[in-house]
């Protein structure tokens, strides 16, 4: 596996945003939509997944990694996305965009089988690298999120926070969640230490994320 370098003080390289640039520069595409685990395309290339709750943000920071505007869908209903999505970006990395949790505008029975195919597929995949979990900074770490912490904890999957929407906070105030934040995740076996602080609509920690991405993609062929 490759990681990038960072200098002393812990900041990615130039070289580190560079490959990122140019992975995510690369053709991305959509492969497959599955409500089952029976129609999941094959493993293969190393995953990446997009968890949160409803309107965390996901589709957006999808789309924003991407540099394209409607790969993956946005919407102001909460909780359309009820299948897992799968992208191919540039043969080099899959993206997984899973169903939002909370919120969700459906029958409970519809609810109840796309979790529990979301729980299915974090247990069961060797190809995913890590889940990425969106949380809203306007809202910091709910009830929900820790489910959804001490789930991955238990199916062994390397996960990491991105904190959404970084832009409608004042410096303070964001600061304050990503402490605590951060305060929650060093209680968990599985995370991942850094917290990606990120604004899909202003860009803000979209390089660094794409930098953090490019190490965990199949080397250049």
């Amino acid at each position: 596996m490759v990681h990038h370098a960072q200098n002393s003080e812990g900041e990615l390289t130039d070289a580190a945003l560079e490959a990122g640039r140019l992975l995510f520069a690369g053709s991305c595409e959509f492969i497959a939509s599955a409500n089952n685990m029976r129609v999941l395309p094959p493993e293969g290339l190393p995953e990446i997944c997009f968890a949160g709750r409803s309107n965390v943000g996901k589709s957006s920071l999808i789309n924003a990694l991407t540099g394209r505007r409607a790969l993956a869908r946005t919407s102001q209903t909460p909780g359309r996305t009820r299948q897992l999505i799968f992208f191919d970006l540039a043969s080099r990395l899959q993206l997984v965009d899973l169903p939002g949790y909370g919120y969700a505008s459906a029958p409970k029975t519809d609810i109840k089988a796309w979790t529990t195919l979301t729980r299915k597929f974090l247990a069961g995949r060797a190809s995913l690298q890590r889940v990425f979990l969106l949380i809203d900074s306007r809202r910091g770490v709910g009830a929900a999120d820790s489910e959804i912490m001490t789930l991955l904890d238990a199916s062994a999957v390397s996960w990491a926070v991105v904190m959404t929407k970084a832009d409608k906070l004042k410096p303070a105030p964001l600061e304050a969640v990503c402490a605590a934040t951060a305060e929650t995740i060093g209680r968990h076996v599985a995370a991942y230490p850094q917290i990606f602080v990120t604004s899909s609509q202003e860009g803000g920690g979209i390089a660094e994320l794409r930098a953090h991405l490019a190490g965990l993609a199949l080397p250049r062929g």
